[in-house]
């Protein structure tokens, strides 16, 4: 009997596949048949299949270019996550769509707004000349956690906003597997691109509408770090109100928290601990001093890739536009606006819009 459920491959077999992307999808078989696994070198793409192959026993080791046309000609496998070097995502993905299949790739967007918009462009023209548009999705994984998208319902309960903060201290020290990832550490922006467009994408669902203008400064100080290391940003928003961005990529504190202030109240969303579990803290403050608080455990990553099984299915009508790629794309358009001004001495720096 055929398996009715979508085959798709993962191309990249680093950290990221091994920790997230196969525990994750284990959690969802039913949804999906996992192919295929595919890295540049052999070594890398065995390493991942054979911890894949606990939950998906036949699934194929693919390595080089020989092994990425074998999945390119494979009508089985339908759609693909990019999970490789943000300087080459973007050309794997547009490599992928061209070839028929649906994509879910990995933040960033894009390295800068300039391949954002080349990308997009060929995109539109791939669309043009498909019978059967493939998808490309962005997974960003805040957009999909249940705090960010429970708590979002209550901020009508604030009334009309006066301030938002972002206050992160990051913990990217030598502990960190990432810490030593060159192309995070060569990517323009560096660990502030790579990391801080999970907390624009989480700010920019929040308020519910789109940062216009942005004002910085930044500074390099811990020099094992890629430079900027550190910002400070006032951002204004399409809807009047104004906020700040502070971010700090390796802290002795860590925290990670978002906070709107209203007319009527106060929403705050922190990450935190409880039971054992890691997650968020969703506190929302009203009149008279009273407060509610709901914890809510990770899930981000699984439901945005349910959400993409579902847009790939032949059931599915639409795409799930949190997925889309040009709320990627926004996201990535914040950041750049605000290293830009801080390397521009705090100028004011309009964004972007897509």
């Amino acid at each position: 009997m055929v398996n009715p459920c979508p085959g798709i491959a993962i191309l990249g077999a680093g950290i990221f596949v091994k920790t997230q992307y196969i525990p994750r999808l284990a959690e969802i078989s039913d949804l999906l048949v996992l192919k295929a696994i595919w890295s540049r070198t052999e070594e890398s793409a065995k390493g991942a299949v054979e911890i894949a192959r606990k939950h998906f026993p036949d699934v194929k080791c693919k390595w080089g270019d020989e092994g990425l046309n074998e999945i390119i000609e494979d009508s089985s496998i339908v759609g693909v996550a990019v999970v490789v070097a943000a300087e080459t995502m973007v050309e794997m993905s547009l490599k992928m769509l061209k070839a028929g299949k649906h994509v879910l790739q990995e933040k960033p967007a894009a390295a800068s707004i300039s391949e954002i918009e080349t990308a997009m462009s060929s995109y539109r023209e791939i669309s043009a000349d498909s019978p059967c548009r493939p998808i490309w999705a962005v997974a960003e994984n805040y957009r999909f956690e249940p705090a960010f998208v429970e708590l979002k319902k209550l901020m009508v309960e604030i009334g009309d906003m006066m301030n938002v903060q972002l206050i992160i201290e990051g913990s990217m020290n030598s502990s960190n597997p990432y810490f030593s990832s060159s192309w995070r550490r060569n990517l323009s922006g560096g660990f502030i691109l790579d990391m801080g467009v999970h907390f624009i994408a989480g700010l920019r669902m929040l308020v519910g509408c789109e940062v216009t203008s942005v004002s910085a400064a930044t500074s390099h100080v811990d020099k094992t770090l890629p430079g900027p290391d550190n910002i400070t940003s006032n951002f204004q928003l399409e809807n009047g109100c104004s906020g700040v961005f502070v971010m700090v990529v390796s802290s002795r504190s860590p925290k990670i928290l978002w906070r709107v202030v209203g007319l009527k109240g106060t929403v705050q969303l922190e990450r935190g601990v409880e039971g054992g579990r890691h997650g968020y803290m969703a506190t929302i403050y009203g009149e008279g001093g009273t407060s509610r608080t709901i914890f809510y455990p990770f899930s981000g990553v699984t439901e945005e890739l349910k959400a993409f099984f579902n847009d790939i299915s032949e059931t599915s009508k639409e795409q799930e536009p949190r997925l889309s790629y040009v709320e990627g794309a926004r996201d990535v358009a914040v950041l750049e606006a605000m290293l830009e001004s801080g390397e521009k001495n705090g100028a004011v720096v309009t964004v972007t819009k897509f």
